[in-house]
């Protein structure tokens, strides 16, 4: 029987491929640019007036690995993060396609031997609505989340996150009633999002509030 060829291997591939992003479109960020995997963004949740998506402990005990919040101070945008898509994929992120989320932030002083790739908690003793984490994988069955629209007309570039669990959704947590970021099956939770570019003047000049979230992680 002769073995499958090089090329075979490489047209089924695609032919996959293709069939995944069937149906699917380019995630655009708040400015109606499409969303790239060469760029940074901040997340930020799309229903009030909160500030970004930061890395922050959500247990005294143990202290690590820290979950993931809306940080309290309204001004600022975030910790940036980046997407790794699979090997070879088009650079542009599309809507119900696999990817990681990892955090790209210089400072990083505590929970050092994890991993800033996002995570939900598939722990034996996780409960029933999972903590998102960081000290994911890159291509790990636990990191891999999907982007999906959750708003057209005036909520237009408005999404959420999905996970081969369920959707990604938002409580008050313990850090002064932050929302935390979980995983759940309850649809009322969902987390709508948007992506906020990082531009140039954004890495290269840092404000004064924007200062004190960094002086303050990973509490926030």
């Amino acid at each position: 029987m002769k073995k499958p060829s090089v090329v075979s291997f490489l047209i089924t591939l695609l032919l996959a491929a293709a069939v995944c992003i069937q149906g699917s479109e380019p995630v655009k960020d708040t400015d109606g640019n499409p969303v790239s995997d060469r760029n940074q963004y901040f997340i930020q949740p799309a229903n009030n007036n909160g500030g970004g998506l930061v890395p922050a402990a959500i247990n005294i005990l143990p202290f690590c690995p820290l979950g993931i919040t809306q940080t309290l101070l309204p001004y600022q945008p975030g910790v940036p993060v980046g997407f790794q898509l699979p090997y070879g994929a088009n650079p542009i992120v599309n809507t119900s396609f696999p990817l990681n989320i990892e955090f790209r932030s210089k400072v990083w002083p505590v929970c050092t031997e994890f991993s800033k790739f996002w995570k939900f908690d598939d722990s034996p003793s996780a409960s029933e609505e999972r903590a998102i984490l960081i000290g994911g994988e890159r291509f790990g069955k636990d990191s891999e989340f999907k982007i999906e629209k959750a708003g057209e007309g005036a909520g237009a570039n408005t999404y959420k996150l999905t996970t081969s669990y369920g959707t990604v959704g938002a409580i008050p947590g313990g850090w002064m009633g932050a929302l935390q970021l979980i995983v759940t099956k309850d649809t009322t939770k969902t987390l709508p999002i948007k992506f906020k570019k990082v531009d140039a003047a954004t890495t290269t000049s840092t404000s004064r509030v924007e200062k004190l979230g960094l002086r303050m992680f990973p509490f926030y």
